[in-house]
């Protein structure tokens, strides 16, 4: 992995700014009736605890429970704040539309950071660990396919901001997901490879994104074209880092952050992506 490059993205925002079986234990679960102009959705939303080796996830898992049939399977994997509301939501939206979703506990015991300072070093963790990037998303993988809701041969997986880098670069490790979405996501990372990475992928990149620089952009995109990668890249102008989050411009103020959140780009973004699975599905 380019350790350097990724070590100097995490460091630019900090200084901005200031194999897993069905062992759930303890779940807690919430049913919420919502409808939609097609048909009534009945959400069972639940808490999930799984395991990486030693380390204990805490994960979200949501689906819509009036359907019996399999369906795809979709992990959500958080910005570098760890699992939090703005995730589940998510996961929620996903679940709206017909998939199972997991929100995915990258850091282990549910932990959330409260600064860009604590973001920046718990991230750093694993953009200078390719191996542990990898045995979190393979343990949440393992996870979401435990679920009788879940059609195991249709998987994939989005992330946003961190959770975008990871969902990247798990796909070019080789785990076997469908496709995956990285939305506002550093593009920095392990070295494409051929004989690895067999995902189709979609990215929902800022135009104006201050964290990612032209040059990286286009190093990306030559990785992938080297190998005949199967890719998309979409860039919304104007859009700034974090532009899908709608607590991202207050949190820019807040920490002195060049992110805000863009509706136009929110909206586009998610079209974007239900296509995108409407064709790896």
């Amino acid at each position: 992995m380019k350790t350097q490059t990724l070590l100097c993205t995490v460091m630019l925002a900090a200084v901005i700014g200031s194999t897993a079986c069905n062992n759930r234990t303890a779940s807690t679960e919430t049913a919420t009736d919502s409808t939609t102009a097609a048909s009534a959705i009945k959400l069972k939303e639940a808490t999930v605890t799984y395991k990486d080796d030693t380390a204990t996830l805490i994960g979200y898992v949501v689906y819509n429970e009036a359907s019996e049939q399999p369906r795809p399977g979709v992990l959500v994997v958080p910005e570098w704040w760890g699992l939090d509301d703005y995730t589940r939501s998510r996961a929620r939206q996903l679940a709206e539309l017909g998939y199972i979703a997991l929100a995915v506990d990258m850091y282990g015991n549910g932990r959330h950071a409260a600064t860009p300072d604590e973001a920046g070093k718990t991230a750093g963790a694993f953009y200078t660990n390719a191996a542990l990037i990898k045995s979190r998303m393979a343990a949440a993988l393992a996870e979401i396919k435990t679920f009788s809701q879940t059609d195991t041969s249709r998987i994939a997986a989005i992330g946003y901001c961190f959770g975008g880098a990871m969902v990247l670069n798990a796909a070019k490790m080789g785990l076997p997901f469908n496709g995956v979405v990285s939305f506002h996501g550093s593009l920095a990372g392990v070295t494409p490879d051929k004989d690895l990475l067999k995902s189709k992928i979609l990215v929902c990149h800022g135009g104006a994104d201050k964290f990612i620089s032209p040059e990286e952009e286009a190093q990306f995109k030559k990785g992938l074209d080297s190998i005949g990668a199967d890719y998309t890249f979409k860039s919304y102008p104007g859009a700034l880092h974090a532009f899908s989050n709608p607590a991202a411009t207050a949190t820019g103020k807040k920490f002195n952050l060049p992110i805000a959140y863009n509706a136009a780009a929110d909206s586009a973004s998610w079209q974007d992506m239900k296509a995108f699975f409407g064709k790896i599905f």
